[in-house]
């Protein structure tokens, strides 16, 4: 385990390595990205003496200027409303790393290590890794309904662990609350699900837990079906690729209520209405033009290729000679003035040349 990061603070304060790459090096995964720490026994200002720089004025979480690591303070929070912000965070040098542990969504995230290599270990994280078990780690789970996406995303991310019967009881017991999060913030889980290695597992869980605000309308075994026979080039590519087992409808709800980027929501929804199309070899000049009008493929934009290459993916169709008629009619022109003619003769020009060129 690296611990070139590692920063002591000064004045009997104690700085633990916690989260994900205590967890990570457990399960022998490659080394993190990012470690975030805890620093017990000190105060702001003793943090901002020794060049630290504060995230937010009331937030006692501090950047390292050389790593750009996040050290904390230990905190507890006590939950005051139903927004992500609407906590009281009470930061103090007499806070203990368990008392901020137990505030920590599971056990396997709730384990900390110290400078010496040692694990802190309160909650059986360790067992439950043994175990394959993703657990809560306290009542205080439930007072941010994020978490229930993060448990979703958490067995895409680690597909040979399971929910805990508890813990599924318990997540099932928040969906009343789900509504009160943030688009931005479900998105954000959806789009680490995707990344993962078992993204259908996201799906499989949701549907499994009850959501039925945010995902409302999507046939959830269908995607999850889809993501575990196809692999996709990268996170936004699979979250295309709703549209090609979702009503375009659903999708575009889906995508507009999660403030998804535009090329995500455009694309899915275009697939969703013409993916089908642009995959048969038997459609006829008319629809086929219609579709390739539909996804931009006569202007200079990102929509069509990702259009095609989900269409590529997910159907297993080669979309190479989809690719080429594009040029091809692309480079058609007609002999009319420029209006309404015009674009009936360019039109009909290219339906000529796709039924004299079919496949």
């Amino acid at each position: 385990m690296t611990t070139g990061s590692w920063v002591n603070v000064g004045g009997g304060a104690t700085t633990y390595l916690v989260g994900g790459a205590v967890r990570d090096g457990l399960l022998g995964t490659e080394e993190p990205s990012e470690r975030d720490w805890v620093v017990v026994g000190a105060t702001p200002e003793r943090m901002l003496a020794r060049g630290f720089t504060q995230v937010g004025r009331d937030f006692p979480v501090f950047i390292e200027p050389r790593s750009g690591d996040q050290y904390a303070l230990a905190r507890t929070e006590r939950r005051t409303g139903p927004g992500h912000a609407d906590f009281v965070c009470h930061a103090d040098p007499d806070v203990t790393l368990e008392e901020d542990l137990v505030r920590r969504d599971l056990t396997i995230n709730a384990m900390a290590r110290d400078e010496a290599g040692n694990l802190i270990d309160p909650w059986n994280g360790h067992a439950d890794i043994d175990a394959r078990i993703l657990r809560h780690v306290s009542p205080a789970f439930a007072e941010d309904p994020l978490r229930v996406f993060r448990v979703a995303r958490f067995t895409a991310q680690l597909p040979d662990f399971a929910v805990a019967d508890e813990t599924l009881l318990l997540v099932r017991s928040m969906v009343d609350q789900l509504p009160a999060l943030s688009g931005e913030r479900v998105y954000a889980e959806l789009q680490k699900a995707a990344a993962s290695r078992r993204p259908g597992r996201f799906f499989e869980t949701v549907a499994a837990i009850g959501e039925r605000h945010w995902f409302r309308g999507i046939d959830l075994p269908a995607t999850a079906r889809l993501f575990d026979e196809r692999s996709f080039s990268g996170p936004s590519a699979a979250l295309v690729a709703l549209g090609w087992v979702n009503a375009d409808i659903a999708v575009e709800r889906l995508y507009r209520d999660l403030r998804a980027p535009r090329q995500v929501h455009r694309g899915a929804v275009a697939l969703a209405r013409h993916g089908t199309t642009l995959a048969r070899r038997d459609v006829d000049a008319e629809s086929l033009l219609d579709a390739l009008t539909a996804i931009d493929a006569f202007r200079q934009n990102e929509l069509t290729g990702i259009v095609l290459d989900a269409v590529e993916t997910c159907s297993g169709e080669s979309m190479a000679s989809r690719r080429r008629l594009i040029d091809e009619l692309g480079c058609l022109g007609v002999d009319a003035e420029p209006g309404l003619a015009y674009g009936v003769a360019l039109r009909r020009r290219r339906v000529d040349w796709i039924e004299s060129h079919a496949d």
